[in-house]
């Protein structure tokens, strides 16, 4: 799969959950995130070039003052994750506020790995080339 992104990818210390907000399923849980979009680690596949809106939850109710934050997004792609049992959903944002955006920076700076090594952990396609 050929690399589009143009926003770093930011792997996040805390797996906040992630509901499709229309039916209040649980559709996984959150991975990684930037203004742009987020990736999310699901029990299920998606169908890709759906739209639908996130409800993610946010791990500290005080930091970001609200419990959760509602996203317009659209399914980039979905693929099996290394773990065969469950499978990689990239979801690309498609009208954040800006109160969201802010919510997000915040949420990244709070939560982001810290690590020196450029490109770990490694992407799930790479191990299929």
């Amino acid at each position: 799969m050929d690399e589009r992104r143009t926003l770093e990818r930011k792997y996040l210390m805390v797996y906040s959950r992630v509901f499709e907000r229309s039916t209040g399923r649980i559709l996984g849980y959150l991975s990684d995130l930037s203004q742009k979009g987020a990736m999310i680690i699901s029990d299920d596949p998606m169908p890709e070039n759906i739209n639908l809106d996130l409800r993610l939850d946010l791990p500290d109710p005080l930091l970001f003052s609200a419990d959760h934050i509602t996203l317009p997004a659209r399914v980039a792609w979905c693929q099996p994750d290394i773990d065969p049992a469950f499978y990689n959903i990239g979801f690309e944002f498609t009208a954040p506020q800006a109160e969201h955006q802010h919510i997000i920076e915040k949420m990244i700076d709070a939560y982001e790995f810290r690590r020196n090594l450029p490109n770990y952990p490694i992407s799930p396609s790479s191990l299929m080339e």
